[in-house]
């Protein structure tokens, strides 16, 4: 039986919550748009087609809410994405998820050309079975278009596949998938704003080194009872 570690990037192999907050928050003001720097962050999770409306009542499809996505991916790539660096650990946990066997599938809402870049920070792109991004979903997270589309690249059933993610986006994503879901605080939300999770650890760096005791250790044990 086919068992899958779907993961999540931005916030949780990568440290660009904050960058991707700035970026946003820059292209809102150079568009003469005043926005809530608090809101902005704590929107960060959301693909950007939600962000926009919900920091500032503005439809991305419409022409200003174009430039302004635009201008944000301009600037993310050429002021941030040089500066991201990834969390500790990513590559180790990874690996383990190799060894023991789960085929491990990538379910960002960035968009295909900025995962690619992303997943080279992070120093995994060896190891991936599959990514999924924005460009391969109908809506973005937390709907759980992404997160299904990940699934079926994985092959695994819901029952076989646990995701990681930062935010409480990921989380109600996952859980409308019907998967379950480890939660990371790396991104910048705690505990309690992961409700839901049926673990939560510091970063993925403490997850890895608590791996045996974790639901992935029970997941490829099952797997491999199952087998």
């Amino acid at each position: 039986m086919t068992a899958a570690a779907i993961l999540d990037v931005d916030g949780t192999l990568v440290d660009s919550n904050d960058a991707h907050a700035q970026a946003w928050l820059t292209a809102f003001n150079e568009a003469g748009m005043d926005v809530s720097h608090d809101r902005v962050r704590r929107a960060i999770g959301m693909g950007g087609d939600k962000l926009m409306p919900h920091v500032a009542g503005l439809a991305p499809d419409s022409p200003q809410g174009k430039r302004i996505a635009e201008r944000r991916k301009t600037i993310f790539a050429e002021d941030f994405l040089p500066h991201i660096r990834p969390f500790p650990r990513v590559r180790d946990l990874v690996r383990r998820f190799q060894r023991d066997g789960l085929t491990v599938v990538i379910a960002s809402s960035a968009s295909a050309e900025e995962l690619d870049a992303l997943l080279e920070i992070a120093g995994i792109t060896d190891l991936l079975s599959a990514a999924t991004s924005s460009d391969d979903a109908a809506r973005s997270k937390p709907d759980p278009d992404i997160v299904q589309a990940a699934l079926r690249q994985s092959g695994a059933s819901r029952e076989s596949a646990v995701m990681i993610g930062d935010t409480p986006y990921d989380v109600e994503a996952a859980l409308a998938a019907g998967i379950a879901i480890v939660g990371v605080e790396s991104g910048g939300w705690k505990r309690a704003d992961l409700t839901g999770a049926v673990e939560v650890h510091p970063g993925v760096a403490e997850l890895c080194g608590s791996y045996d005791a974790s639901i992935f250790a029970r997941l490829t044990d099952g797997s491999r009872r199952t087998a």
